[in-house]
């Protein structure tokens, strides 16, 4: 079986969608399945086109309207390389539409994993837009998929109650366990980390504002803490969110450490002694999977669709407005670092048990399988 894979961004400037793809490509591709993937060329491609290897890649130019992104070789592409099974990462850009007219033109089945953006909060922003795509090609693209993907129960609850009444799977993506060693505690001051696209969904504006609480208030437990926001930037965001905190005195315990990718990600989860993600919309966020894989303690909103972590003690919860935040916060720095080394090692056993690459690609192709007509349905395959 030969399974073909596209998605808007194969680079870093996919964020959590693009390590989806392209773990998900290389787990298949190692389980010995005929693995193909296709995207859109962007300027951090370059540099990332060997962590693809040995999956073979194609990528293709892009022409108008940016955040439609139409590249006219991309279906042609498709139709030559004739996979078996097309697995659309993503939605409103054009290669819904190819996978559309590749499924009609080959009488062959396609999935899509919609990793969130069927949320509410995320269906409302930009609505207008996503409004007119819907009726022009979105809604025919993801009503004739024959299955679609949910990470989790609350995505799949997103699916349905936006009226879509398809086969959907609910599979969770998987980590990468890092090798670590104990946690050196030479450094005077303690980090709070977040990692992940600067955009306004993640609730930045809030988690600043809780910091800047605890500042005003003088919580002597947030003494010798520092907040750190490493990211790429999505719309101007980031240049918002440091005016603020240049009018909020915030810049010295605040700092904007900018993208980190391969070694100096590893590097920024090694010296964080907590993480944070304030989100008000996720599908399920790899970043928080990260922070546990390197035994971070998380505060997270119920947003991040990972309730594993408060039932197992390995988040503080809180919403999504500054006061929680705060609390949120001010509750893991009160913590010894030996709790806050507890509360991160049941992260990590978390992520052990129930999110490896090995069993997300197990499930997707006996998925695969069934729409191939080859397997009978997988039980994380539900009809309702």
């Amino acid at each position: 079986m030969k399974i073909g894979m596209v998605a808007a961004s194969v680079s870093r400037s996919g964020g959590g969608i693009y390590e989806v793809v392209r773990r998900s490509a290389l787990e298949l591709h190692r389980r010995g399945s005929s693995v193909s993937v296709f995207g859109l060329g962007d300027e951090n491609f370059a540099q990332d086109r060997d962590a693809w290897r040995p999956v073979p890649i194609s990528v293709f130019r892009s022409r108008g309207y940016k955040p439609f992104s139409y590249a006219p070789d991309l279906l042609q592409a498709l139709r030559s390389a004739a996979p078996d099974i097309l697995h659309n990462h993503g939605l409103w850009m054009y290669p819904s539409v190819a996978s559309f007219r590749w499924s009609r033109l080959t009488q062959r089945p396609y999935i899509v994993s919609t990793h969130g953006m069927l949320d509410p909060w995320a269906v409302k922003h930009s609505y207008w837009k996503k409004k007119i795509a819907g009726v022009i090609y979105e809604h025919r693209h993801i009503m004739n998929a024959a299955c679609l993907h949910a990470l989790c129960s609350a995505e799949a609850d997103a699916i349905r109650r936006y009226g879509l009444t398809n086969p959907v799977c609910m599979i969770p993506c998987g980590v990468d366990l890092p090798v670590l060693g104990l946690r050196e505690s030479t450094r005077q001051e303690k980090i709070f980390l977040f990692l992940g696209r600067i955009h306004p969904k993640k609730g930045l504006v809030n988690l600043l504002t809780a910091w800047k609480l605890l500042q005003r208030d003088g919580a002597s437990a947030a003494h010798g803490w520092k907040l750190w926001i490493a990211g790429w930037d999505q719309g101007n965001h980031e240049a918002d969110l440091y005016r603020w905190c240049a009018e909020q005195d915030l810049e010295f315990s605040v700092q904007f450490v900018g993208p980190k990718f391969g070694m100096e990600k590893d590097s920024v989860l090694r010296s964080a002694d907590a993480f944070v993600l304030p989100s008000v919309s996720e599908g399920l966020p790899v970043s928080v999977l990260e922070a546990w894989a390197y035994r971070l303690p998380v505060a997270m909103t119920t947003h991040c669709n990972l309730p594993q972590g408060f039932v197992v003690g390995a988040a503080v919860r809180i919403d999504t407005t500054a006061p929680s935040i705060a609390r949120g916060l001010l509750d893991v720095m009160a913590m010894t670092d030996e709790e806050r080394s507890a509360m991160g090692m049941r992260g990590r056993q978390l992520v052990e048990q129930q999110f490896s690459w090995a069993s997300y690609a197990e499930q997707m192709h006996s998925v695969y399988s069934w729409m191939n007509r080859s397997e009978a349905r997988p039980g994380c395959v539900s009809l309702v």
